[in-house]
């Protein structure tokens, strides 16, 4: 009976340990099945098994170091500096771009430190902050003032502007690509100079010239007046162009240039340009529709804004298909200050007109200076009967958008969906009310 018992005893053990071998042959299969889902179709022992599993993660390992490696030396001769925080915002890695770009002479390849200490730039840690917040790639662009501690490297330090692009990274680590634009805004810079210099020179000798052939105009008879006649159209259209050339530059050279602001009544005004520009439109059986508020003021120096409208309408009328309407749309919109519930009124202006519109290659170079795109609309018949010192010359949009920039507003050129046509939407931040209209502060 004694005997029984302890064979028993052996069976209830050796099948206890089987059982537990087969549980973890089982177990040890879930674990490297999604490693390696290949290795145990062979059917090999568990030692060997796990001899192979071991190689192949050791293999795997060395692969995706070399991987990683390679991918290092790619970021590390980009053109375009790299670098990389943890979710602390501590520096992890960067290229020699990036410590260029950002004077991280105090970083040493390895070392781990908080990018505040490397980097004082309040944009890029509000960048990397907003990315790892919202989980999706970020960009900015700013001037970037550096920091130096030696005193003598002082006065050869300039500020750059960067534009950065940010992405978010597993673990809330942030990676972050930066390009160094001060080269070219610098080229750009230069050749506005050149331009500029050379429109100053030109002035004095194209004013000459007009005196001249005005005096030719009043001495020539018929057919020879006609050349005069000509060649004084050339002559103010070139004139025109340096006076706007010349306006243009000193805007962007100044964009907070000084303005005489003060409460514009907007109907009036709009009302005052169509009805320099209404004998051009009459020719074509134009006709002007205003939509909005009455009584709506804004706070604008009126002799800029009335150069607005007096470009924006031009255009339109050169470029609407006669008998039809050209739309001026205006209304009241709530804008968020700085992402707080406050808001403000501001105003919202479409101007729409049914011409050919733009294409859709031009409209992100509506607003560039001399920009001429689809030959449909960049050349008009009506050019030469254009109003106003800043149209045909290319530059009219370019110096719209620098008034309006000016004035804290924007404007962007969309076609409409309705008409096919320019669909111009101005947005104006200062709207005022007089006593006898609706209070919109």
């Amino acid at each position: 009976m004694l005997l029984l018992g302890f064979f028993l005893g052996l069976a209830v053990g050796i099948g206890f340990w089987v059982w537990q071998q087969v549980q973890l042959n089982r177990y040890l299969k879930r674990v490297f099945q999604p490693l390696t889902p290949h290795s145990y179709k062979v059917g090999l022992p568990l030692i060997p098994g796990l001899r192979q599993e071991i190689m192949l993660l050791r293999q795997q390992r060395q692969d995706l170091q070399q991987s990683l490696q390679s991918y290092q030396d790619v970021l590390e001769f980009a053109p375009v500096g790299y670098l990389q925080v943890d979710e602390e915002n501590q520096l992890l890695w960067c290229n020699q771009q990036a410590q260029e770009i950002l004077y991280l002479q105090r970083w040493q390849p390895g070392q781990v430190r908080l990018l505040l200490e490397l980097v004082r730039s309040y944009e890029l840690d509000h960048l990397i902050e907003k990315t790892r917040d919202w989980q999706r790639p970020q960009a900015k662009e700013w001037v970037f003032h550096p920091s130096c501690d030696n005193a003598a490297q002082i006065p050869t330090i300039k500020s750059l502007t960067l534009r950065a692009c940010s992405l978010p990274l597993p673990n809330g680590q942030v990676g972050v690509f930066l390009e160094n634009r001060q080269p070219l805004l610098d080229i750009n810079q230069a050749r506005d100079r050149s331009f500029s210099d050379l429109a100053h020179e030109l002035r004095t000798p194209l004013t000459s010239i007009r005196l001249v052939v005005e005096t030719l105009q009043n001495r020539l008879e018929p057919p020879l007046n006609r050349w005069v006649n000509r060649l004084m159209q050339e002559v103010d259209r070139l004139i025109s162009l340096v006076q706007s050339w010349l306006e243009l530059t000193q805007m962007e050279t100044n964009p907070n240039m000084q303005l005489q602001t003060e409460a514009v009544e907007l109907r009036s005004l709009i009302a005052s340009v169509w009805e320099n520009l209404e004998p051009l439109a009459q020719r074509q059986h134009l006709s002007l529709s205003y939509s909005g508020p009455e009584n709506l003021w804004i706070k604008a120096d009126p002799a800029r804004i009335y150069q607005v409208f007096l470009n924006l309408l031009d255009n339109s009328i050169k470029y609407s298909l006669p008998s039809t309407s050209i739309r001026v749309q205006a209304k009241i919109i709530s804008t968020e200050n700085n992402g707080s519930n406050d808001s403000s009124p501001s105003l919202e202006i479409n101007l729409i007109d049914s011409g050919v519109g733009f294409s859709q290659a031009d409209l992100p170079h509506i607003f560039e200076r001399f920009y001429r795109g689809d030959k449909a609309r960049s050349h008009s018949p009506q050019d030469n009967n254009s109003i106003g010192a800043i149209v045909g010359n290319g530059l009219g949009l370019a110096i719209v958008q620098q008034i309006l920039l000016a004035h804290g507003g924007s404007i962007k050129a969309m076609n409409h969906p309705e008409t096919g046509g320019a669909w111009m939407q101005i947005l104006f931040p200062e709207v005022m009310a007089n006593s006898l209209s609706q209070d919109y502060s």
